[in-house]
């Protein structure tokens, strides 16, 4: 929305953002930095680790600081790169601004926009409140962050951003499947508009991958077999190698991203049928949605 006249116009601005809390050096240390959101838990921690391993040093966001904390001790603890913690609650417009002024403060060479929760409400409910939050959290903080990480590395000329969307964006479901569906669109829109500038998007569908997620999700493991759930390694690494080179998209192991070859060209009344057994899946309560965020998305 536009501020008053003479501001410069902000994506998000609610309330004056508490700068006191933000201030920290231009860089945590010589190594490059990476952001995460959600980056307590699940895919968000998986990449905090692997990045910290690589010597990034860290900016990590979650909504939970005492599980903040302690994910920042483990990865310092572990790895010895510099972690700052910021706790920030990303389906409210004041932490959004908060995060979007760091990235216009301070070098970022990575982005990784995991924070999410399983969003899969009633369409019909007269509800509308955590569908909302959902909208706010997965498409309007990935916007704004990623709007405004991309106008400081193209600056610079250089930098990577990394959105984590789902196999469920491929089939015509509920509000988490169009939530979905838009960061693929989204994404790919702006890789376009950064093509020649130095800088990279990437957008990594995910499946069924080994995190507590699936667990709040109510998804039942013992009736999935084995080969359907992906290691959270081989997530983290396929993103951070095709984001490097170029690669706009991305679908972890080869048996998912033959699933994704055909909900996106196989027969159009496949993810139809799809849909509809999710759906049934949700009404038996086999897969349903939390009633509270989790810091990572599936």
């Amino acid at each position: 929305m536009d501020g008053p006249p003479g501001t410069t116009r902000r994506a998000v601005r609610c309330a004056p953002v508490e700068r006191q809390s933000l201030r920290f050096s231009a860089r945590l240390g010589n190594m490059p930095t990476a952001l995460v959101t959600g980056g307590s838990s699940g895919i968000g921690y998986a990449f905090a680790t692997e990045l910290a391993r690589r010597g990034y040093d860290l900016v990590l966001v979650a909504r939970d600081p005492q599980r903040l904390g302690s994910a920042a001790r483990a990865v310092r603890n572990k790895f010895g790169v510099q972690v700052h913690e910021l706790s920030a609650d990303l389906s409210d417009h004041d932490d959004i601004a908060r995060v979007e002024q760091v990235l216009a403060d301070r070098p970022i060479d990575l982005l990784v926009n995991d924070a999410g929760f399983a969003a899969h409400d009633d369409l019909l409910d007269d509800d509308w409140s955590g569908q909302v939050r959902a909208l706010d959290l997965m498409c309007l903080a990935v916007l704004v962050l990623s709007g405004a990480a991309a106008r400081e590395m193209v600056k610079r000329g250089s930098g990577e951003i990394i959105n984590i969307s789902s196999m469920n964006s491929l089939i015509p479901a509920d509000n988490y499947a169009a939530i979905k569906a838009w960061v693929n669109s989204y994404t790919e829109g702006l890789a376009a508009r950064l093509d020649g500038t130095g800088v990279r998007a990437n957008v990594t569908i995910t499946a069924w991958v080994k995190t507590e997620f699936h667990a709040a999700a109510g998804l039942d493991r013992p009736r999935i077999p084995d080969w359907v759930w992906v290691p959270v390694k081989s997530v983290v690494r396929l993103a951070l190698a095709d984001v490097r080179r170029g690669k706009v998209r991305s679908v972890p192991t080869l048996r998912w991203r033959f699933a994704a070859w055909v909900l996106q060209h196989g027969p159009l009344a496949l993810p139809r049928r799809v849909s509809h057994w999710v759906q049934s899946e949700h009404d038996n309560n086999r897969i349903g949605g939390p009633d509270e965020p989790r810091p990572e998305d599936v």
